[in-house]
């Protein structure tokens, strides 16, 4: 019967996930060995017994694979060299699974997703109890896990070793955090990963056209955000990335504005940053439209401006140099087009310096992409223990945001022609050994053929 189930990606590549498990009990052994533990975390409820849609945690899915709650992986690396992977899940129960949908069990898990072994999560406590016994370290996602207390929750482990063991020397003493490594580990994206990426940022670029062809004067921005949603859903697509952003008018000077009732007006310029999630994979696009089909004179001149931005980032964005090479070329571009259409004065080196293009730019160029939306890994080179570090080189594979924005506000020294527009563009970039590949350029971003776009009918 589980042959029948749908299986997350690539679940049939069995050897994706058996391969990243064996990097990371390379790296144990590396350190001397021992148990490493990782929970995936189980059911939150929302409100009485409702609970919200499970999501797997993205640290416990990128070495296993598998998507129900309640499960733990055990990574075992000995001081002998031998090394085994052992999934903890909840057992076949014909009775639960009527109302709750069909679970794979521990025998079909261990031979769809490639474990040595798998058992009953109810088995989880009696087996560390004797695998911790002789072991020196325990590897565990200390300051990213997906259930609360899980220190306190291994200690009781080691504490029922202890007892096992009858001898304080025979038990784990040493805790290692396994967020970094694991952290590192996805920085850099596998082919499968990458293939995902590209399909999630098609998807996303889909939505987001089909919004810009339904904008109209009149409509409620959650229009707008329940066309993107059908668009992903219906594209395979397993649900958002993220709370999807659609900003009419002022609004779109809120970063984080959530789709409201606020109701379109003849004029307003419509921001839009939404993504889908594809099997785990984000993507993440903004794009900025006139819901009229024509920019005026003050929204063209700020959206030429953040366009020259993204495009001095995009240039920057290549291997050898440093994440932060971008966000500093799109700052220089806003804060020169800022000077030059009056809304701020002084020299460009001034306002750089004295941070004066803030109120009107706020937050960076980009961010990592990948599980998460805001995926892990050091911006910086941590290792040396310096006030500054050093910001990190990209490399072929790794995937960030590039997303330079301009907010203008009403103020007193604000011409008011530029009042109340918000202007992001954002794309997905896959840093390739020529450059990078923009992922999600399947939304145009030229004016042109944005007013194009926006005077087409909507598909249905």
């Amino acid at each position: 019967m589980h042959r029948e189930m749908s299986l997350p990606y690539p679940a049939h590549e069995t050897h994706v996930y058996q391969s990243r498990r064996a990097r990371v009990l390379q790296w144990m052994q590396a350190q001397g060995g021992g148990v490493a533990i990782l929970p995936t975390g189980g059911l939150r409820s929302r409100n009485g017994t409702n609970p919200y849609p499970f999501r797997f945690d993205s640290q416990f899915y990128y070495l296993t694979g598998f998507v129900e709650p309640e499960a733990w992986l055990v990574l075992i690396a000995k001081a002998d060299g031998s090394n085994e992977s052992i999934l903890f899940c909840q057992s076949k129960d014909p009775e639960t699974e009527i109302w709750d949908g069909r679970r794979f069990g521990p025998d079909a898990a261990r031979e769809i997703f490639g474990f040595d072994q798998a058992q009953a999560t109810d088995e989880l406590a009696s087996y560390l109890s004797s695998a911790l016994v002789g072991e020196s370290t325990i590897f565990a996602p200390l300051h990213r896990s997906a259930i609360e207390n899980l220190p306190a929750q291994i200690q009781r482990w080691v504490d029922a070793a202890r007892k096992q063991a009858k001898g304080l020397r025979q038990v784990p003493w040493r805790w290692l955090d396994l967020t970094p490594v694991l952290s590192q580990h996805r920085l850099v994206k596998d082919p499968p990963e990458q293939a995902l990426m590209r399909q999630a940022a098609e998807i996303a670029a889909a939505g987001h056209c089909q919004a810009m062809r339904a904008a109209k004067p009149g409509l409620p921005e959650r229009f707008l955000e329940a066309e993107l949603l059908r668009v992903f859903l219906q594209a395979g697509a397993q649900d958002t990335a993220y709370q999807s952003i659609v900003a009419a008018g002022a609004n779109a000077c809120i970063l984080h504005h959530q789709a409201g009732s606020s109701v379109i007006k003849d004029n307003d310029l419509i921001l839009i940053d939404a993504g889908c999630e594809l099997h785990g994979y984000a993507s993440d696009i903004t794009r900025t439209f006139p819901v009229s089909g024509r920019f005026t004179g003050p929204q063209a001149a700020l959206y030429d401006i953040v366009l020259a931005a993204q495009q001095a980032a995009v240039t920057q964005t290549r291997p050898g140099a440093s994440f932060n090479a971008g966000h500093e070329a799109a700052l220089a571009v806003l804060a020169q087009g800022l000077i030059d259409e009056g809304i701020l004065s002084g020299s460009l080196d001034d306002v750089i310096e004295h941070k004066r293009y803030q109120p009107f730019y706020m937050h960076r160029t980009g961010h990592w992409l990948g599980l998460d939306v805001h995926d892990v890994g050091s911006y910086r080179l941590t290792e040396n223990d310096v006030q500054e570090p050093e910001w990190r080189a990209l490399e072929p594979g790794m995937v960030l945001t590039i997303e330079p924005g301009l907010y203008v506000r009403p103020a007193e020294n604000v011409p008011e022609a530029f009042w109340d527009i918000g202007i992001r563009i954002e794309d997905d970039a896959l840093v390739t050994a020529q450059g990078c590949d923009l992922l999600t350029r399947g939304v145009p971003v030229d004016r042109a053929s944005i007013e194009a776009l926006v005077q087409q009918v909507p598909a249905s």
